[in-house]
């Protein structure tokens, strides 16, 4: 039987919609939806970087499997990707409109320099002068010359200069806009009750004359433009590992990557419009997207906090999980398992359980892994304080983690300074699974505890992605991880070998997807019997071609399956099913991040947290680990944090076959799943 799926790609723009239409909602607190706006422009920068530019790479090869791992064509998706992005675009814009004038209704201003007043004038040369002007190396542009190196996701102004006595003395320069070091808003001299922003370009472009008055041009003209370029192929994705080194033979670095989309200022100048197309190189396959005035919007997940009436809800903060109120964390979690929601949940004492850990003169070792840190970790300050007091520290720091290398090069680097043991890894194997075992000598026994997590070990993303963590000192989850770690300072052993006694963690690449599909064949048969069957997913993407085919047979004997998919989602219900697939999508102020898989199991609830998605770049190009939750209060704990989700009215959307991202709609009183988890946490009792 033939069956049918969406394209990986396609289903994520779809989810990237989802996003857009946060920032579109009215509801939706004004600085939150400027927020939603910067998330869109992000994803959309990097789904270009890496997504397209591998799209692009595959059309050069002619294999089949490539049609059968992207789920179609990968000229077809690019011919979709094109038109669905300009509608995004085009949606984006009218929104932005519409949030300038309600920050103008509010007295807030975005100004341009032909609306500043005299005193903002003189503020703006000043400023220009002490901070700006060492920042801003202007760059001719000639026919004849070779076009100079563009940074990618750097913002640039295309500047055309002329004299007015002269009509053939146009030239043309760039101007890189100097973010990184400055950041991208000024705040103005603003009268009272009113507040004034300027974006740096602004700034920039109000002081041309005097950038250029070396070469008498008395007329200018400067809009913003930006470049996207090959990052590097999604490697670990959906594709074979033999064809996946094929491409990456013809990838360049990052740094010398080919320009995949160039976003400009419709407003630009066309003969340097022109000419930078030629530049770069680019042509009608690519992505040429003309926009409005401001790009990057990624900045604006920073802007400025200017709106003084929008006070945080009760239900937006977290707070400290009550078994640890006046309590060790250490003493709690060698008593019992704490399952942690973040970020209803406070952060905290996963910090204070290494601090202690650090301090504590039993403790002899901590191992850990690392994926994505905070840029000011103090998990990181907590082991060095823990090396400093004699403890031996291993840390598994992933310095593949896309886009976050360099920052975890620096940590490696930090750490192995201050003695700690710094793992980088196996071959051909990310490390995603987020583990911790501590070990403690007390009275010639040893004592382990530790964590297992859906997320990063991250202060900063806690406060707004929605994960779990299971805090623990459960013998056989502490033997697992052990085992991890086991392989992990011996990269060279057999996975298979050395993981295939895990009791309690599902791990990648080993057995994790085969124990989820013999789960999936046990609702089968019960199904099949008459009996009870169900399945509960929550994922982030759902892509992996074998275990939606798995659950498109279970869907087709009458298994009840509900998922919450975040973003990719390729599967698509068929007409041969007898139970159709009810999946929804939750994008609201907090990530949904966790990972949870539920299985009816003849009665006996199975229940697991995972590191890993979905996805084959998961299930067989990583190491990820699942924990089966086993204490009976953690398992309803859980299992009722997937209910309320299914239960949304509000944020929800329901994944459909056409990718409508039409909300879930029903009789019932407004139900907000994020505000009603918080409610739930809140008002649990102990």
């Amino acid at each position: 039987m033939s069956h049918q799926f969406n394209p990986r790609d396609i289903t994520w723009l779809a989810f990237n919609e989802r996003v857009l239409q946060e920032a579109m909602d009215e509801s939706v607190p004004l600085q939150l939806r400027i927020r939603f706006l910067g998330i869109f422009s992000n994803n959309l920068d990097e789904f270009f970087r890496v997504r397209v530019a591998g799209l692009k790479r595959a059309m050069d090869f002619k294999e089949k499997v490539f049609s059968e791992s992207f789920f179609q064509n990968p000229s077809k998706i690019l011919s979709k990707i094109n038109d669905i992005v300009l509608k995004q675009q085009q949606n984006f814009s009218e929104t932005w409109d519409k949030i300038q004038t309600e920050m103008n209704s509010k007295n807030i201003f975005i100004k341009i320099p032909k609306n500043l007043n005299a005193t903002q004038k003189e503020f703006i040369i000043n400023y220009f002068d002490e901070e700006v002007e060492s920042n801003v190396i202007p760059i001719l542009l000639h026919e004849n010359t070779k076009m100079p190196y563009l940074r990618d996701k750097s913002l640039y102004l295309g500047v055309s200069m002329k004299k007015k006595s002269d009509k053939n003395s146009e030239n043309f320069a760039i101007i890189e806009i100097p973010s990184r070091q400055l950041g991208r808003f000024v705040l103005l001299p603003s009268v009272e009750n009113e507040k004034n922003v300027m974006l740096l370009e602004d700034v920039i472009i109000y002081n041309l004359p005097h950038i250029f008055s070396y070469f008498g041009y008395d007329n200018f003209s400067a809009h913003a433009f930006k470049v996207t370029k090959d990052a590097e192929f999604d490697l670990d994705n959906d594709i074979k590992t033999t064809l996946a080194a094929k491409i990456e033979k013809g990838i360049k670095n990052r740094r010398k990557g080919k320009p995949t989309r160039l976003v400009f200022d419709r407003e630009m100048d066309k003969n340097l419009l022109e000419f930078l197309i030629k530049k770069l190189n680019l042509s009608k396959k690519d992505s040429i997207i003309p926009g409005d005035k401001i790009h990057n919007f990624k900045h604006f997940m920073e802007f400025p906090d200017v709106f003084e009436n929008e006070k945080t809800p009760l239900e937006r903060t977290s707070f400290l999980h009550p078994k640890f109120k006046k309590k060790r964390v250490m003493d709690v979690v060698l008593k019992e398992d704490i399952l942690l929601s973040f970020p209803y949940h406070s952060f905290v004492p996963v910090i204070d359980l290494l601090r202690e850990a650090a301090m504590d003169p039993d403790v002899k070792s901590i191992g850990i892994t690392a994926y994505r840190l905070a840029s000011n970790s103090k998990i990181i300050n907590a082991l060095i304080n823990a090396v400093r007091n004699g403890k031996e520290v291993t840390v598994m720091i992933e310095l593949r983690a896309r886009f976050d290398e360099e920052a975890n090069l620096f940590w490696k680097e930090r750490l192995e300074l201050e003695g700690v043991k710094v793992l980088v890894g196996i071959p051909n194997k990310k490390i995603h699974a987020k583990l911790c075992v501590i070990k403690k000598r007390v009275q010639n026994k040893t004592l382990q505890f530790g964590f297992v997590s859906t997320g990063n070990f991250n202060e900063k993303t806690a406060k707004i992605y929605g994960d779990h963590l299971l805090m623990t000192s459960d013998r056989k989850i502490m033997a697992d991880i052990n085992k991890v770690f086991n392989l992990l300072n011996k990269p060279k052993l057999n996975p298979e070998t050395v993981l295939k006694s895990c009791q309690q963690l599902l791990v990648c690449p080993t057995f994790m997807r085969n124990k989820f599909l013999e789960k999936i064949d046990t609702e089968i048969n019960e199904a099949k019997n008459g009996r009870k069957a169900e399945i509960i997913i929550k994922v982030n993407s759902l892509s992996d071609r074998e275990l939606i085919l798995k659950l498109y047979d279970a869907a087709e004997v009458g298994v009840v399956i509900k998922m919450i998919v975040r973003g990719i989602y390729c599967a698509i219900n068929q007409k041969s099913f007898k139970e159709k697939i009810n999946s929804i999508s939750i994008v609201d102020e907090y990530l949904e991040h966790a990972r949870v898989i539920y299985f009816y199991n003849k009665g006996a609830e199975d229940i697991y947290i995972s590191s890993a998605d979905f996805m084959t770049r998961n299930l067989d190009y990583r190491i990820e680990a699942a924990v089966k939750i086993n204490q009976k209060n953690l398992k309803k704990e859980l299992k009722d944090i997937l209910e309320i989700q299914l239960k949304d009215n509000v944020k929800a959307r329901i994944l459909d076959n056409k990718l409508k991202n039409k909300y879930v709609k029903n009789d019932a009183p407004h139900f907000r799943s994020q505000i009603e988890t918080y409610h739930y946490l809140k008002n649990k009792i102990y």
